[in-house]
């Protein structure tokens, strides 16, 4: 079984994690990273903290201290409007600092979302298709399930 804590954006602080919770069911998105027939359980879900990521600093240890294996940064990290700047600062940040790896994605980009975002100059600037590479290549029927 792989443990996971989820961390999202700020700006979606009350979200309660629908589309996260499915797409871990349904191993879709950030986590079709995983073996289809791996169990998942999530130990941790919190927020950033808001910018600039105070709880960064602090909430993977917990997450850690609960059994995570890894850690997700929630896809409204990638698609929210707008993008989290900081995204790519916040894997490095958690991965160097506790030894741990870090998922960008949770559940698959909705598709009317990513119609809207992928020509978008920052999107492409901030390289969303590297960084997110797993989310945008989901199919586009599973993309659209999500809207």
């Amino acid at each position: 079984m792989k443990k996971i804590g989820i961390i999202i954006c700020g700006r979606y602080q009350n979200c309660g994690g629908g589309k996260c919770f499915r797409a871990m069911k349904e191993h879709v998105g950030g986590f079709s990273v995983y073996p289809k027939d791996e169990e998942l359980e999530i130990v941790g879900y919190s927020y950033c903290g808001g910018c600039p990521g105070g709880n960064i600093e602090y909430v993977p240890q917990e997450m850690i201290n609960n059994g995570a294996e890894s850690i997700h940064l929630a896809t409204g990290m990638v698609v929210g409007y707008p993008p989290c700047p900081r995204i790519t600062h916040f894997k490095e940040f958690i991965e160097n600092h506790y030894n741990i790896p870090v998922v960008i994605g949770t559940h698959p980009i909705p598709l009317k979302y990513y119609n809207s975002h992928k020509n978008l100059s920052f999107w492409n600037k901030m390289n969303m298709g590297t960084i997110a590479k797993h989310l945008i290549e989901e199919a586009d029927d599973i993309k659209k399930s999500y809207d």
